[in-house]
């Protein structure tokens, strides 16, 4: 069952507590400066840690809420009548769709805007702008497979082939943006618009096998983790986040390069409509956002900057690994139109219990 959404406050208080925050109405840090509350779901792998060390050399506090992209999204629509966060980052062009139809944003135009390509958020109403492109992946233990042409060449493989069946991992909650963005890869290859939610029933019959024929996720064990541990062989994974597992856990991981391409996602930035720091957040979004902190950002944590002033200090194997996957041809209007009834549709009928 989809799991409810507990009262902001209280949740806001536990995760700042299992991060060492102080509450939101607190203003700490160097200068007594305002203290931002910022949602994210791309503070993990110490990206969080880097983030709040480098903001508060420029003069920003930060407290992050460190949740799943579709949490997030969830978080922000609950509580836009009365805001607890004042900038979010890390959603795609889904969610902060949503979030915008639904009124959670409010318009700013960052000193950055002319260094980015503005059509790849909201050019038109300019309340979300692009930071990263990251292609979302299914990746395998070369050791597994150390012949690539004995490798799964495409995500159905995993259930249609026997000999990866009960040897790939598959998640067993929903929230997290990469997980709804591969369920999107996979179904939006069945689009029907007269099918169930738009979805053939060929769509839903491979979303089931998915499921049926995967190892479900052990909660709080990475998946580079149980490849270290021969439990599985392969799984999703978003490019930065296969760099740091690869270097933490000691194994070698390939991406699969499926000829209908990959679906490749742009992580924006975004000032909350209603917050009372409205200032402090837009400073911290031109510092985020600016091609030196990306540039740092990109080189730490392996990731394609969109700002075009970032490329010369960024990683550039980074930047050239994303260019070389294909992009999955994806009608992300659709998929923003379903996400939520696919995913309920999903928990309810699908995911291991």
């Amino acid at each position: 069952m989809r799991k409810t959404i507990p009262a902001a406050v209280a949740t806001l208080a536990t995760v700042l507590i299992a991060t060492g925050c102080s509450s939101p109405s607190e203003a700490s840090g160097s200068g007594g400066s305002e203290s931002l509350v910022v949602y994210s779901n791309s503070v993990s792998d110490g990206r969080g840690e880097w983030l709040e060390k480098e903001a508060e050399k420029a003069g920003h506090t930060l407290q992050f809420v460190d949740l799943g992209g579709g949490d997030v999204q969830n978080r922000l629509l609950a509580e836009k009548a009365n805001p607890v966060a004042d900038v979010t980052f890390g959603l795609n062009n889904v969610y902060f769709e949503k979030l915008k139809e639904a009124g959670v944003l409010d318009a700013y135009t960052p000193a950055w805007s002319e260094e980015v390509d503005a059509s790849l958020g909201d050019a038109e109403d300019k309340q979300f702008w692009p930071i990263v492109r990251e292609p979302i992946m299914l990746v395998y233990d070369k050791a597994a497979y150390p012949d690539a042409a004995q490798a799964p060449s495409d995500w159905p493989d995993l259930w249609t082939e026997q000999e990866f069946r009960k040897d790939y991992e598959v998640p067993t909650e929903l929230g997290g943006a990469t997980t709804q963005m591969v369920l999107a890869g996979i179904l939006s290859r069945h689009r029907d618009d007269r099918g169930d939610l738009g979805i053939s029933q060929a769509g839903w019959d491979a979303v089931e096998s998915y499921f049926e024929h995967g190892v479900p996720s052990v909660p709080n064990t990475d998946l580079y983790a149980q490849m270290a541990a021969d439990k599985v062989a392969a799984g999703q994974m978003w490019l930065s986040g296969k760099a740091t597992r690869e270097e933490q856990y000691g194994i070698e991981t390939e991406a699969v390069r499926p000829k209908t391409g990959v679906p490749m996602v742009v992580q924006h930035v975004g000032l909350v409509k209603g917050t009372e720091k409205a200032d402090a957040a837009k400073e911290f979004i031109d510092w985020f956002g600016s091609a030196d902190v990306q540039a740092a950002w990109s080189a730490k944590f392996h990731t394609a900057p969109t700002n075009e002033g970032a490329l010369a200090g960024a990683d550039a194997e980074a930047v050239e690994v994303t260019d070389s996957f294909t992009e999955q041809d994806i009608d992300w209007s659709f998929v923003a139109g379903n996400l939520d009834r696919w995913t309920e549709k999903i928990e309810l009928e699908y995911l291991p219990n």
